[in-house]
């Protein structure tokens, strides 16, 4: 949940995702296709709360999830409902900025969702007070690193390897997105994008979505199991490549 890419390329759209995570929590449960109210979504499931970090919806909506707002908090549990769960209840509905919009985040704890919805991106902020909404440019990548592990200048140093893995890249696979995830740093296990901190915090899985005209795949990489799973969902509209 704390390192994120959105990167268009041609007629496909890579969101991925790394989820540093207690070392204590437990497995995530692979991707599998659920149904909601508003439709079938494909996600990798919280193994303690139940909730999500990442998913995609037949209806071609996308989402992904990051700890924190816009600078570092101290928790203060407990809270009404685990973010992971208010997660999923974004992009189950049919247009998930609007329901972030009309959430009660009350005793929610900060969090970032990056949403891509009917082809447009948007990056939604909760900073247990107010909440941030703003369209970015869906034809340009990006990258969020959470700022609940990571200070401005570790943020800003994972920019550069971005920009300079797109420059050595121009059109990236997305195997090629996700050797960056796996793989970028400069040898401090600590802020590099597979992190691993005192044998407390670690990335724990590696998971990215790839959106395409007639469906969305999603590869799931359990760092801790040493298992890569995949799985896809068929989407019911175009609209996004339109």
């Amino acid at each position: 949940m704390c390192t994120v890419t959105f990167v268009p390329v041609q007629d496909k759209y890579f969101i991925t995702s790394n989820r540093d995570e207690k070392n204590a929590r437990k497995l995530a449960i692979p991707p599998a296709v659920y149904q909601f109210e508003s439709g079938k979504i494909l996600f990798p499931k919280d193994g303690d709360m139940g909730g999500s970090w990442i998913a995609s919806h037949e209806n071609g909506n996308a989402a992904v999830l990051l700890n924190g707002a816009l600078e570092k908090h101290i928790p203060q549990p407990p809270y009404r409902l685990s973010r992971g769960k208010i997660f999923l209840h974004v992009i189950a509905s049919e247009t998930p900025v609007m329901r972030f919009d009309s959430l009660n985040l009350e005793r929610i704890e900060p969090f970032t969702l990056i949403v891509f919805e009917k082809g447009d991106l948007y990056e939604c902020r909760w900073d247990g007070v107010k909440k941030y909404c703003q369209q970015l440019r869906s034809y340009r990548p990006y990258i969020w690193s959470s700022v609940t592990l990571y200070e401005e200048h570790i943020i800003q140093k994972r920019e550069s390897w971005f920009a300079s893995f797109l420059h050595e890249t121009p059109n990236p696979s997305q195997q090629d997105v996700l050797y960056f995830h796996h793989f970028t740093g400069d040898g401090n296990k600590g802020h590099s994008l597979q992190m691993e901190r005192e044998n407390l915090y670690s990335t724990v899985s590696i998971t990215g979505i790839s959106l395409m005209p007639d469906r969305a795949d999603i590869k799931y990489h359990d760092l801790k199991e040493r298992k890569i799973y995949e799985s896809e969902i068929e989407l019911t509209t175009d609209y996004i490549f339109i």
